[in-house]
C-alpha cells in the first residue's frame, strides 16, 4: 500500500493484486463462517444426496455393466464428490449476485481495485468451502457407510483434486452468467435446469451402459461423464487412460471461457 502527495492532498493508489486478492477472499471466508446455517446446510445437502443415493441404487451392484467386485458405495463416491463440485459451482453465482444486489460490489467497485480480484477471491473462497465439503463427505463415507476403494488414499486424493478442478472451473462459468443475469431466481433456474441433466444423464449413479439407447448416447457426450469416470478410476485402481487429461483440459478451457466473459460481465455498470 502506498500514499502519494497530489496538490497537498493524501491519494490511495491501492495495493497489489495478490493483496488485493488475498483480502478479499478472507472477507469472504468471514462472511461464509459468521453464517453457521449455511455451512450446516452446505454439509447436510451432500450427504444427504450420499445417504439416498447409496440406499435406492445399491441393488445395481453385481449387475450386468456393473465392475465386477466393487461395491456400490466405492463406485458411487467418486460420483458424488464431482456432482457435489458442481452443486457448490452454482453457488458461486448466486452468491455474487446476491453481492450485486444488496450493495457490497458497488461498495468495492469504488475503490481502486482490479474488478478481476474481486472475482478471483469469490472464485477461491468458494473453492475453499467446497474443499471443506468434499473432506467432510469423505469422512462420513468412510465412516458411515465403510467406503474402501482399491486405490486407497493415493487414488482418492487424485480423484478429490480432480473433483476440485471441476468445480473451480464451472464456478467460473456461473460467475460468468451471474455477472450478465444479475438475478438470483434465474440464476437457480438456469443452474438447476442444466446440472439435472448433466448429472442424471451421466455414469455417475449407475452404468452407462444400463441406461435407455437415447439416454445413453447423452450421456456418452456428456462432459460430466467424462470427469465421473476419471475420479472413478482414480478411486478405484483402474486404468485411467486419457480420461483425467481429458478432464483437466476441459476444465481449464472453461475457466479460461468463464473468467474472460465474468470479467467483462462484471465491469458493466450496476443497475441503479
Amino acid at each position: 500500500m502506498t500514499m502519494t502527495l497530489d496538490a497537498g492532498v493524501g491519494r490511495w493508489q491501492g495495493t497489489g493484486l495478490a493483496n488485493q486478492i488475498g483480502i478479499l477472499t478472507g472477507r469472504s471466508m468471514r462472511a461464509l463462517l459468521g453464517d453457521p446455517k449455511l455451512v450446516i446446510f452446505s454439509v447436510l445437502q451432500p450427504l444427504i444426496m450420499l445417504l439416498l443415493f447409496s440406499q435406492v441404487f445399491s441393488g445395481i451392484a453385481g449387475t450386468a455393466g456393473f465392475p465386477p467386485g466393487v461395491s456400490y458405495i466405492d463406485y458411487l463416491m467418486p460420483a458424488i464428490l464431482v456432482t457435489t463440485g458442481v452443486g457448490a459451482a452454482l453457488q458461486s453465482g448466486i452468491g455474487l449476485v446476491t453481492d450485486m444486489k444488496n450493495g457490497v460490489l458497488g461498495r468495492l467497485r469504488s475503490l481502486p481495485i482490479n474488478p478481476s480480484s474481486v472475482l478471483v477471491a469469490r472464485s477461491l473462497a468458494d473453492l475453499i468451502r467446497t474443499a471443506l465439503q468434499l473432506l467432510i463427505l469423505l469422512v462420513a463415507a468412510v465412516v458411515l457407510f465403510g467406503f474402501s476403494p482399491a486405490g486407497g488414499v493415493l487414488g482418492v486424493l487424485p480423484a478429490f483434486l480432480l473433483a476440485l478442478a471441476v468445480s473451480w472451473s464451472l464456478s467460473w462459468v456461473f460467475l460468468a452468467i451471474g455477472t450478465w443475469l444479475r438475478n438470483a431466481e434465474t440464476m437457480q433456474t438456469v443452474g438447476f435446469l442444466a446440472m439435472f441433466p448433466l448429472m442424471f444423464a451421466s455414469s455417475a449413479f449407475v452404468p452407462v451402459d444400463g441406461l435407455p439407447a437415447w439416454l445413453r448416447v447423452i450421456a456418452q457426450i456428456n462432459p460430466l461423464t467424462y470427469a465421473v469416470n476419471a475420479s472413478r478410476d482414480l478411486a478405484l485402481a483402474m486404468p485411467v487412460g486419457t480420461g483425467v487429461l481429458g478432464a483437466l483440459a476441459t476444465s481449464t478451457g472453461l475457466l479460461l471461457v468463464g473468467f474472460v466473459a465474468a470479467v467483462r460481465g462484471f465491469r458493466r455498470p450496476l443497475a441503479p
